[in-house]
């Protein structure tokens, strides 16, 4: 019998009693273990060999998880800081998480989870310690320490782990060889290694040696390294698709500068400057020189808007207007001071009704961080400049725009807006949980908002979030799944948005 090289190696190193699995034979053979499994098909094919599959899991401790490790769980270390620093009693949250030593995120993780192991409860500020709580019996904590010594642990305390994104769970398949009777046969009666090639070449063709050599077949089945190329973030594709559709919808596309001045970003709009979401508290300052190009009519007519209000009933807010502050730089907490610089004619000259524009870009906000805020997020911002707009075209404006992604359930819920007049909230329930999740705001702008720019018409615009539509998609309960350094990298390679 010939058969190829490899598969002859194989086959004298296989064994009629004992299994051999990949990595054996291919320790034995000194060949590719994909070279082996290749080789393993097809002698498996051929009735020489039976292979046997069983799946093996294996459980790694991510680099939090190497951490809680070595230091212990967030939880454990504010329980310890709490019966130090209060001998049992209650103890003002500030101060505990002081002597603690935990920081940043670990102070979230480490409340959230102190009542729920009932390591004691928090209340008006002050936590409480139970005195009868035992950290030594963290079944967590126990775990993390036995998985760092390579031992198994409970399935249940493996599961909460994972959930708490402190392990990783790897799976493979192990192949085993063995040796049938057939296989012994043919090794008994001799088996000859043919001379196979595994590719053309120009010089086989030009020489005429194609003619004699015998090619290895090309087994579909056989194991392969995986490779993972580049592609398209999954936030990316959506904000491609969120284009294709506004610009369907016969929308142009806004651009602008993510760092600009106050007066773009919130004076236009007819926010007051003491709003506090104007403060440093919300906003990211940024310490440059101010915006110098700004049209002084515009900040004029801008001004007396805020201290005198518009038209014969305008009132003002009746608080100080610093040109300094509006001329200040920040990063944008809104892509609504695109809009701005459109309506004004200041970016693409004056604008006759009726008009349609949008943008899909970054927006920066200091929120604290949840399942559905992060400190940068991207904005899907549009407007219309028509007469006679209503809220009911509004309305019909989102039902079109989110048919296209397949959601029909959106709701409306009145809200105050100080540049919008009527103005609402935009929500949709989210498929997995059933929770109805905020995914936009909208409204039709003031006069105050739209005199001193130079609009004359009525003007309808909206804000939604592209990582909650996306949430809506595809049933995610957490942006930070998609976006930041808590990624699901997994599901950011396997997920594609559909066109």
């Amino acid at each position: 019998m010939r058969l190829p090289e490899s598969q002859v190696a194989v086959l004298n190193a296989a064994s009629a009693t004992d299994e051999r699995t990949i990595a054996q034979l291919a320790e034995a053979t000194d060949q590719k273990p994909e070279t082996v499994t290749g080789a393993v098909f097809d002698l498996r094919d051929e009735g020489l060999v039976s292979v046997t599959e069983t799946a093996e899991e294996s459980v790694e401790l991510t680099d939090e998880g190497v951490e809680y490790a070595d230091e212990g769980l967030p939880e454990v270390r504010l329980y310890r800081a709490a019966l130090d620093v209060g001998d049992g009693d209650a103890v003002p949250m500030g101060q505990v998480i002081g002597a603690s030593s935990l920081g940043g995120p670990q102070v979230d993780i480490a409340l959230s989870n102190f009542a729920r192991k009932g390591y004691g409860h928090i209340d008006s500020g002050e936590l409480a310690p139970d005195a009868d709580a035992d950290p030594d019996a963290d079944e967590e904590a126990a775990a993390l320490a036995a998985l760092d010594a390579g031992e198994s642990v409970d399935a249940d305390v493996l599961d909460q782990l994972e959930s708490r994104k402190l392990v990783v769970r790897h799976e493979r398949t192990i192949r085993a060889v063995t040796l049938t009777d057939e296989g012994v046969t043919a090794l008994m009666e001799g088996v000859e290694a043919a001379e196979t090639v595994d590719r053309l070449t120009p010089e086989m063709l030009t020489s005429g040696e194609w003619e004699d050599v015998e090619f290895t077949e090309y087994n579909v089945e056989a194991d392969a390294p995986e490779a993972r190329g580049g592609k398209k973030h999954i936030l990316r594709q959506t904000a491609d698709r969120v284009k294709d559709v506004l610009t369907g919808m016969g929308f142009a596309e806004m651009e602008g500068p993510h760092a600009d001045a106050d007066f773009w970003i919130n004076d236009c709009l007819f926010m007051p400057q003491d709003h506090p979401a104007r403060t440093h508290w919300d906003r990211f300052a940024l310490d440059v020189p101010p915006m110098e190009d700004i049209p002084e009519d515009l900040i004029d007519n801008v001004r007396d808007a805020h201290l005198n209000g518009v038209g014969d009933d305008g009132d003002g807010y009746h608080s100080p207007w610093s040109e300094d502050f509006a001329r200040a730089i920040a990063l944008r907490g809104h892509t609504t001071s695109l809009s701005m610089r459109y309506l004004s004619g200041h970016e693409v000259g004056e604008l006759e009704p009726p008009q349609r524009y949008f943008s899909v870009e970054k927006v920066y906000r200091n929120d604290t961080l949840d399942p559905t805020h992060l400190l940068e997020f991207y904005q899907i911002e549009g407007w219309v400049m028509a007469e006679d707009l209503s809220v009911r075209d509004l309305m019909g404006t989102f039902e079109e725009f989110y048919s296209h992604f397949g959601i029909t359930d959106i709701q409306f819920k009145p809200h105050y807006n100080p540049y919008t007049e009527p103005s609402f909230e935009l929500f949709g329930r989210h498929p997995e949980t059933g929770e109805l999740i905020e995914i936009g705001n909208s409204g039709m702008f003031r006069e105050e908002v739209l005199r001193p720019l130079g609009v004359e018409c009525d003007v309808m615009a909206w804000g939604l979030a592209l990582e909650r539509l996306l949430m809506l998609m595809y049933g995610f309960d957490d942006i930070r799944d998609v976006h930041g350094t808590l990624c699901d990298l997994d599901l950011l390679r396997e997920t594609e948005v559909l066109k």
